[in-house]
């Protein structure tokens, strides 16, 4: 059975596979790139490189060692068969993966990528490891016992009262309708909107650091959003969907998706999501 201390056994063990998975098939490819080692997915801003794929393929056979019994939810791999996504409506122990997300600024030669991982057992994440390699950082929660980045202890804080708050959204050429006009709602004085920089993970990671007050994004991949969402709220922030409903791993979600340093700032974007 999965609980806090048998999770939290599992952790350094993780760290070392992540940081070895990027070492050995992310980090040698950075800025290395041949042109044949990129391909699109669904279009020209959905790339998958040579190292998505090993990176994944490395990870998913060393995280399902460590834990006999449990399987894997990854990025490339349902991709390739959609139906591997139902493993996290199951009873199983599921590794979600995304070995690079951001790689758009992967394959441009920019830092801002990083290696997602999440630990869930049904529906519920358990713990999440977020490492940026070429920034030197890993940022770690375990449900319950708090995040740390680089070993340190993560707290989100609150914006500082009178201030614009600084929020990242999905880029609007990658949303219906419908949520475009709930991201403008954002576009009113005391907002600081911005695009996502590439990276929804390190995202996350800027809300648990206090570096930025707020996200909001319109799609709910479970490899993009499980790691960041445990982080955010284990270093005191908090997540809603559009309904005021948390978000759900396994999908069926009212979206935009709010996550932000504090409860109050959730609560604030997800009214203005809404238009209430």
């Amino acid at each position: 059975m999965l609980d806090e201390r048998s999770v939290g056994s599992l952790a350094g063990t993780v760290e070392e596979i992540i940081r070895h998975a990027a070492a050995a098939e992310i980090m040698p490819r950075f800025r290395k790139l041949a042109a044949d080692q990129v391909a699109e997915k669904r279009g020209p801003h959905d790339l998958v490189t040579i190292a998505d794929r090993r990176a994944e393929e490395y990870l998913s056979a060393a995280l399902t060692e460590t834990l006999p019994g449990s399987v894997v939810v990854g990025e490339e791999a349902v991709h390739a068969d959609p139906g591997m996504y139902d493993a996290l409506r199951g009873d199983v122990a599921v590794w979600i993966i995304d070995p690079i997300d951001g790689t758009r600024p992967f394959v441009q030669g920019e830092a801002g990528f990083c290696t997602l991982v999440a630990l869930a057992h049904r529906g519920e994440v358990l713990a999440s490891w977020t490492y940026a390699p070429a920034l030197g950082e890993m940022a770690t929660a375990i449900r319950g016992r708090g995040a740390r980045l680089n070993g340190t202890s993560l707290r989100s804080g609150s914006p500082t009262p009178g201030t614009a708050l600084e929020v990242a959204t999905s880029h609007p050429d990658y949303t219906t309708p419908e949520q475009k006009r709930s991201l403008l709602r954002l576009e009113i004085d005391g907002m600081d909107v911005r695009p996502c920089a590439g990276s929804a993970g390190l995202e996350y990671v800027a809300i648990a650091r206090g570096d930025l007050d707020a996200t909001a994004f319109c799609w709910e991949n479970a490899w993009d959003h499980a790691a960041g969402l445990l982080l955010v709220t284990e270093a005191g922030g908090a997540q809603t969907t559009v309904s005021g409903r948390p978000f759900r791993i396994e999908g069926g979600n009212d979206l935009p998706l709010a996550a932000a340093r504090d409860a109050d700032t959730a609560a604030r974007v997800r009214e203005l999501l809404a238009g209430v």
